[in-house]
């Protein structure tokens, strides 16, 4: 992967949390799908409140937090694949299938569970909470890794140009507060892949807040939006399953075919067409053609995700504290030479990377890595607030 204007690659990676993906506590129960981004009020308050009132609190969907830390793992093994790219076309062709649907699978979901995000005081706060501030917090704490692990002294903090993974929480970020916009234009999908398709056609656009991210994975966030509970239903099939296997596997072999032909930041959207050496029409097509592609990879996902409860499910609830803690590994086995060796680059080697690769998000998804770095990822910070006005009005009502 090219490096971005800061000296790093800038790649992509998920959403961690149920309730509204990046935007409430991991392990708190999910709401219904309705109630995304700070959902109802039964959904915020504790499960002993809960208990008192009579109500059972919500729990989670087993579907999204097993989606949720299947892809996450996938993206921990893209970014160990990365460094061995070129030198192995297999691991470059995995690489690309991975990339065509990871992203825009978590993206997908960020927008299901923010649908009913509506710029209440409480939604707001955990917006704050759960995506403004760790975005500031890993943007300051990647900044002065790179500058130790990298020798770079002269590599500055920017709050505009994300670096590495958090170019992610202030894309959705800037998702959600568009939310009310999609929910009230009456061709929602179609306007969103226009705006896309005008960023990649647009290299002036620049490079502040990863602009051209923003606007060219919008269309899955804008799908999302528009999804019913239903629509991943259908998707579950026997039938559905069955179609994923053939289609995974002519993804690949079409990867493979690729990989030396093709320029792989497409899969990226971090740059125009023309910034990619190709002309402005390329920027148009490929925001389709990578449009149906990605949603067709998305829904052979979803197809294969478990419905019940796994062993791993759990897990799916910390996929944020995975997504941005694992950023410290991937970067520093560049920085600290790890790929230098020349049996990484052999069979068992690139096994080896993969296993450890996996190994090492999952763990950092575990109950323990939450609560060491729950003050960076769930900050509560009451004290920045103000308190919510008492209700008015007198006594009951007959």
């Amino acid at each position: 992967m090219t490096s971005g204007p800061r000296g790093g690659q800038r790649m992509p990676l998920p959403p961690a949390r149920q309730a509204d993906d990046v935007g409430s506590p991991p392990g708190q129960a999910g709401p219904e799908p309705a109630a995304a981004a700070g959902s109802q009020q039964t959904a915020t308050v504790g499960p002993r409140r809960a208990r008192a009132a009579g109500a059972k609190p919500r729990q989670r969907d087993a579907f999204f937090d097993n989606a949720k830390f299947m892809a996450i793992v996938l993206v921990a093994m893209g970014h160990a694949w990365e460094p061995l790219r070129d030198d192995s076309r297999l691991a470059s062709a995995l690489y690309i299938t991975v990339y065509s649907f990871h992203m825009p699978a978590f993206i997908v979901i960020s927008g299901y569970f923010s649908r009913s995000f509506d710029m209440r005081p409480d939604r707001l706060r955990r917006l704050i909470t759960g995506i403004g501030v760790p975005y500031v917090i890993f943007e300051i704490a990647y900044t002065f890794f790179k500058r130790w692990a990298d020798d770079d002294p002269t590599f500055d903090f920017s709050l505009l140009d994300p670096w590495y993974l958090t170019w992610f929480l202030i894309a959705l970020f800037v998702w959600r507060m568009t939310t009310p916009l999609w929910q009230v234009i009456r061709w929602p999908i179609p306007v969103s892949l226009l705006i896309a398709a005008l960023a990649a056609v647009s290299p002036d656009i620049g490079d502040d807040l990863d602009m051209q991210r923003v606007l060219q994975f919008l269309p899955f966030f804008v799908v999302g939006l528009n999804l019913k509970r239903h629509h991943f239903d259908m998707v579950r099939g026997i039938r559905a399953r069955k179609i994923a296997i053939p289609v995974f596997a002519g993804a690949l072999l079409v990867a493979y075919w690729a990989a030396p032909r093709m320029n792989a930041a497409w899969f990226y959207r971090r740059d125009s067409a023309q910034e990619l050496a190709a002309p402005w029409w390329d920027g148009v097509m490929m925001t389709g053609a990578l449009f149906c592609c990605s949603m067709v990879l998305t829904a052979c996902f979803f197809a294969w995700v478990p419905k019940r409860r796994m062993f791993f499910t759990v897990l799916g609830a910390g996929t944020l504290y995975g997504y941005l803690l694992h950023g410290f590994l991937a970067k520093g086995s560049r920085f600290w030479d790890w790929y230098d060796h020349d049996w990484v680059h052999e069979p068992l080697g690139e096994l080896a990377v993969t296993v450890i690769a996996a190994t090492v998000v999952t763990v950092l998804c575990t109950s323990p890595v939450q609560r060491m770095f729950r003050f960076a990822m769930e900050p509560k910070m009451t004290w920045a607030f103000r308190k919510d006005p008492a209700p008015s009005g007198g006594g009951k009502r007959g």
